[in-house]
C-alpha cells in the first residue's frame, strides 16, 4: 500500500466533504432568498475547487510515480490490490464526488429557477406599459390593471 496515494485520497474525501457543505449552504441560502450570500458562497467553492484540482493532480502524479496510469482508471488500478484502507478511501471519494455533483446539479436547477421567476417579472413589467413609478421615484397612480376589490 502507498501512504502518500491514501493521504492524497483521504484529503481529497475531506475537501469533497466541504464542497458539499458550501452547497447545502448555497442550496439554503437560495431556498431563503438570502441572495447576498451567493457571491462569497461562489468565491470559497472556486478556491475549494481548484484545491480539489490540486490534490487530483498530485495523486495522477503520485500514480504515476508508482507506475499506474493518471486518471480515473489509474487510481482505481492501484487501490485493487493495495489493500483495505486504499480501497475503502477510493469508495469513499466516489462516493462523495456522486453526491457533490448531485447536490450541485440540484443547486443549478435551483438558480435557474429564480433566474425564470425574473425573467417572467421583468417581462411582465415591461409588458404592462405603464410605469410603476413617476421620475421622481415616487409611485404613480393608477398604474394597477384591475378593479380594487377592497377599499381603505
Amino acid at each position: 500500500m502507498s501512504r502518500p496515494l491514501l493521504d492524497l485520497l483521504t484529503q481529497e474525501v475531506s475537501a469533497v466533504g466541504e464542497y458539499i457543505e458550501l452547497l447545502d449552504q448555497e442550496a439554503n441560502a437560495l431556498s431563503d432568498s438570502n441572495f447576498a450570500n451567493l457571491p462569497v458562497l461562489a468565491e470559497r467553492k472556486s478556491t475549494l475547487a481548484d484545491h480539489i484540482s490540486g490534490l487530483g493532480r498530485r495523486r495522477d502524479q503520485e500514480q504515476l510515480a508508482l507506475g499506474y496510469p493518471a486518471g480515473r482508471a489509474g487510481t482505481e488500478a492501484a487501490c485493487a490490490g493495495a489493500g483495505p484502507a486504499l480501497a475503502q478511501a477510493w469508495a469513499d471519494l466516489l462516493t462523495c464526488a456522486t453526491l457533490a455533483s448531485s447536490r450541485n446539479q440540484r443547486n443549478g436547477v435551483m438558480i435557474h429557477a429564480h433566474l425564470d421567476f425574473t425573467r417572467q417579472t421583468i417581462s411582465f413589467l415591461q409588458n404592462s406599459g405603464h410605469p410603476l413609478y413617476g421620475p421622481d421615484g415616487g409611485h404613480r397612480p393608477g398604474t394597477g390593471g384591475g378593479s380594487r376589490l377592497a377599499r381603505g
